[in-house]
């Protein structure tokens, strides 16, 4: 089953939210609520954002009712701007929103509204499908850098819940799994909302690969040891030189693995390469609400003060000095960043 998925005029997405207690799907008919689900991480991971955002301007189009291409296209454009703001570092929502835009934008001057409608929907589903082709194509570049044997550290959530299906690092490790390849993975908790205690061993569970979940700080311990060959990772927005945010937590893996010359690799969609961005301090970084921090219990119990505040941000930026080569849909890119990712992203004739 696909995470974020269009069926009965609706969109209809897993509620990841609740996993892994509670397998839940939740439909949406109107682009707020897709936008509000995308703040509350009912979906979550960049290619899955992007996809949701998509369906979410399908919404939009039927909800207008607009006669006209250019009201409704105007339409359009501010449901984009709502769906935009839900999650600021996600470099797919904007970038799967301004693909359907500009697309419309030549279509408009030669098709009424109701075409226009059905173009996005269609666009949409295009959008969702070309992720899991994409996804199997990186899994399989990915493999490769994988050993019989080997032991894996996970960061986040990377798999088919955070992309329209397969996923990206963890659709890697699914797929040298697949092959035949011995491998064990170390579960990066990834606190506050424990996406990897929850959602990637849970997936991870569902394809018979074994694991154990360790605490975040605890994957410096295990590199230092030498019982693990590989990092692998995703990426919510990767700059034009390389410097790759994800989910908080990652630049620390990053430096425990350089310091024990342990190979790191992000799994980056060519979607998620934003060249626009020369570095990733130009990167915007979501913070989220204190509550995820404070609301943590322990044997029932709130942990912290009824007082004390928090900061809760929710990506960092790992530079790509700690970057061993990352993993795209066109092939591993390895450095010169600035001159490589480029060419992986540009196709011919663009």
């Amino acid at each position: 089953m696909r995470t974020v998925f269009w069926e009965d005029n609706q969109l209809k997405m897993i509620d990841q939210r609740v996993l892994p207690a509670r397998f839940e799907i939740v439909s949406f008919n109107d682009h707020v609520s897709v936008a509000n689900a995308i703040t509350d991480m009912v979906v979550r991971g960049a290619p899955a954002i992007g996809a949701a955002a998509a369906f979410g301007l399908a919404l939009a189009g039927y909800e207008s009712t607009s006669a006209s291409t250019d009201d409704l296209v105007a339409d359009l454009q501010s449901a984009a701007s709502t769906l935009k703001s839900a999650r600021p570092t996600a470099v797919n929502l904007a970038w799967a929103l301004d693909r359907i835009l500009n697309k419309v934008s030549d279509l408009k001057s030669k098709h009424d509204a109701d075409s226009i409608r059905q173009f996005v929907l269609e666009e949409a589903q295009c959008i969702a499908d070309e992720d899991v082709e994409i996804n199997k194509r990186m899994a399989e570049h990915g493999a490769a850098l994988i050993n019989d044997g080997d032991t894996i550290i996970h960061h986040c959530n990377t798999g088919a819940l955070a992309t329209v299906d397969w996923g990206t690092a963890l659709g890697v490790i699914h797929t040298a799994h697949e092959q035949g390849k011995n491998i064990h993975v170390l579960v990066d908790e990834t606190r506050p909302r424990l996406q990897g205690a929850r959602l990637t061993a849970w997936e991870l569970e569902q394809y018979r690969i074994p694991y154990e979940i360790i605490s975040d700080n605890t994957a410096g311990y295990f590199l230092k040891a030498g019982k693990v060959q590989k990092c692998f990772v995703g990426s919510d927005r990767t700059a034009a030189n390389g410097d790759v945010a994800n989910k908080i937590g990652t630049y620390m893996l990053a430096l425990a693995a350089h310091d024990n010359g342990v190979p790191f690799y992000p799994v980056v969609p060519t979607s998620t390469i934003d060249l626009s961005l020369a570095h990733g301090d130009l990167i915007p970084i979501e913070e989220r609400n204190p509550e995820e921090v404070l609301g943590l219990e322990f044997q029932g119990e709130r942990v912290a003060p009824k007082n004390a505040k928090a900061r809760n941000i929710a990506f960092d930026v790992t530079p790509n000095r700690l970057v061993t080569g990352i993993v795209t849909e066109n092939g591993v890119i390895y450095p010169p960043y600035e001159i490589n990712l480029r060419q992986a992203v540009l196709q011919p004739g663009d």
